[in-house]
């Protein structure tokens, strides 16, 4: 083996990675987002979850009751000034839970020989891990305050309480129910952007990109054929699977096809946009596609709450998933197939959306430009 020689490969190969900007991220920011995402993503523990709450009867045993939900870390309570705000919270998505305490609770479980005091908890069962976790919280803190009050009160009975929980949205607690729907944006994520972006680099690769620009076409009307083309091509996928959805997971479809179909185009715009702005940038299928895959697959996994609960990431991640549309388009999904067309969660979400999609048009224009220049 000659040294000589050696030394000089590896100069060369070390130059090499230095002058490609795709290799260095390859090697080092794919690792530190995927170690970052992964590392605070992954939880399963939820914390601080919402809990409206609202009490009819305003004897001492209920304030005891307020304090003991409100000492455990696991729970958000909101004390609602009526039963129909509560019940409205929790329909537009603001809070996960809703437990009611009707006036009579204090003297029945004064008596709990005679009659039970019951209290209702309504939980939205959208996402049925948090619902099951919310619901034990719940359960346990209620349970903690009977047993607390049975023995300063040298009750024998200690079952007097009888909390009934109530699953909404998705009262099976199927996980079909909450994941399929977020699987359509990884379905539509990979239509619109992945495959756009490693066409249109192979365009470019081959040089018939150069050729259309040298065209008398205007550049507004390359971009916007690409974008319809590839936008019928993205909403066949989408019809496809909504049929999947719908006959093959059994998953109940509750809003309209109107708002589902909005949402899906506002989402494919942006999709498409973000395709054809990669491929500008890139030229390149491979580099292309590992840029495609991690701006619109992991962040579509990870932090768009299709599997994982926004709520129970840190705080400067839940902020960042603002910046990823996945996020808006898993809202608006799971509000439309599970919930109907609750417009208070829709509107915001599709705002999101048609802001994102202006601007990876605007983006891909001006860059596709400056290129040429």
């Amino acid at each position: 083996m000659n040294g000589q020689r050696l030394k000089g490969l590896i100069k060369k190969e070390a130059l090499q990675i230095i002058r490609d900007p795709s290799a260095l991220m390859i090697a080092f920011l794919l690792p530190f987002i995927l170690l970052i995402i992964n590392g605070f993503g992954l939880s399963l523990d939820a914390h601080q979850l919402k809990l409206a709450a609202y009490v009819e009867a305003g004897a001492e045993p209920t304030r005891a009751l307020e304090q003991a939900l409100g000492s455990t870390p696991y729970l958000d309570v909101y004390w609602a000034p009526s039963e129909q705000v509560a019940r409205r919270e929790l329909n537009e998505g603001r809070v996960r839970g809703v437990l009611v305490l009707r006036q009579d609770f204090a003297q029945k479980l004064a008596r709990p020989n005679r009659w039970p005091a019951e209290a209702q908890l309504s939980v939205s069962a959208t996402d049925p891990n948090t619902a099951s976790l919310m619901a034990g919280y719940v359960e346990g803190a209620f349970g903690v305050w009977v047993a607390d009050t049975a023995t300063e009160k040298a009750l024998d009975d200690v079952a007097g309480a009888d909390l009934q929980p109530r699953f909404w949205y998705n009262p099976e607690l199927r996980s079909a129910d909450f994941i399929v729907p977020g699987i359509i944006v990884l379905v539509m994520s990979m239509t619109g952007t992945l495959l756009t972006a490693l066409i249109v680099a192979r365009e470019w690769e081959r040089g018939t990109m150069e050729s259309m620009l040298a065209s008398p076409a205007s550049m507004r009307e390359l971009v916007g054929a690409k974008l319809i083309t590839y936008f019928a091509l993205g909403m066949c996928s989408m019809v496809m699977s909504v049929l999947i959805t719908l006959f093959v997971f059994g998953v109940p479809l509750r809003g309209s096809l109107f708002a589902l179909f909005l949402a899906a185009s506002l989402f494919l715009v942006f999709a498409l946009s973000q395709g054809l702005f990669i491929s500008t940038l890139a030229r390149n299928q491979f580099v292309a596609a590992q840029i495609a895959f991690l701006t619109t697959m992991m962040p579509a996994i990870m932090l768009s709450g299709m599997l994982f609960d926004i709520a129970s990431m840190p705080g400067w991640l839940q902020a960042v998933t603002f910046l990823f549309p996945a996020r808006y388009f898993v809202a608006a999904l799971q509000t439309i197939f599970l919930a109907g067309d609750v417009w208070p969660v829709l509107l915001p979400n599709m705002a999101g959306l048609l802001i994102a999609g202006v601007i990876g048009v605007v983006a891909t224009l001006r860059v596709t430009r400056r290129r040429l220049d």
